[in-house]
């Protein structure tokens, strides 16, 4: 099938289409998503209740439809109700990530509080510490994987927005941090290995 028009597409099933996906064809996950894409949207905006957050998930959905075609069940669940299960999943996950990060804001909002003598010296040294290794460990990173990250974790941006700001697409940003994130863990695990 892989002189499939767009008219050929239009006229399968999902389940079908879902199979050429599982096989990487383009056009068939472009159909999914002319079917899909807006319905997918509107139950993230409803969960998430942001635009912006909502596109994202449109996006995260569709990528794991790329990934995840060979795990549909054709005769367990109908492909509609399978992608739909995703989409809300996803707007759920999105959701609880938002509201992590403004508890995590309210916390660094403490910070700002008066001086207090340290009550332990030892953590606070080992913080100081730890904090410099970050720092270290962040400079050693190509520019583009650091600055994915620092936008991520001190400029408290979406990946959307990352994106944005870069002008980079989506999934260059996502492969961006996930590199990012694997080379600080392995510098940040020599570092606890060290002072261990």
């Amino acid at each position: 099938m892989s002189q499939t028009t767009t008219n050929d597409l239009v006229a399968l099933r999902d389940d079908e289409l879902l199979a050429l996906v599982q096989q990487r064809h383009e056009p068939a996950l472009g159909a999914i998503y002319d079917r899909y894409g807006r319905v997918i949207y509107t139950i993230a905006l409803r969960i998430t209740g942001s635009r912006e957050t909502a596109e994202e998930v449109v996006q995260d959905v569709f990528q794991n439809i790329w990934q995840a075609a060979g795990t549909f069940q054709p005769g367990i669940a109908q492909a509609s109700s399978w992608i739909f299960g995703i989409a809300r999943h996803r707007a759920i996950d999105a959701t609880r990530s938002k509201r992590e990060r403004a508890r995590t804001r309210e916390q660094n909002l403490d910070d700002t509080a008066p001086f207090v003598a340290p009550s332990d010296p030892e953590r606070d040294v080992g913080q100081l510490l730890l904090r410099d290794a970050v720092r270290e460990a962040l400079a050693e990173l190509p520019i583009n994987q650091r600055q994915a990250v620092e936008l991520a974790y001190y400029g408290d941006l979406t990946r959307a927005e990352i994106a944005d700001r870069l002008g980079e697409p989506l999934g260059t940003v996502k492969t961006r941090l996930r590199l990012g994130l694997a080379k600080l863990r392995d510098l940040l695990r020599a570092f606890e290995d060290e002072n261990s």
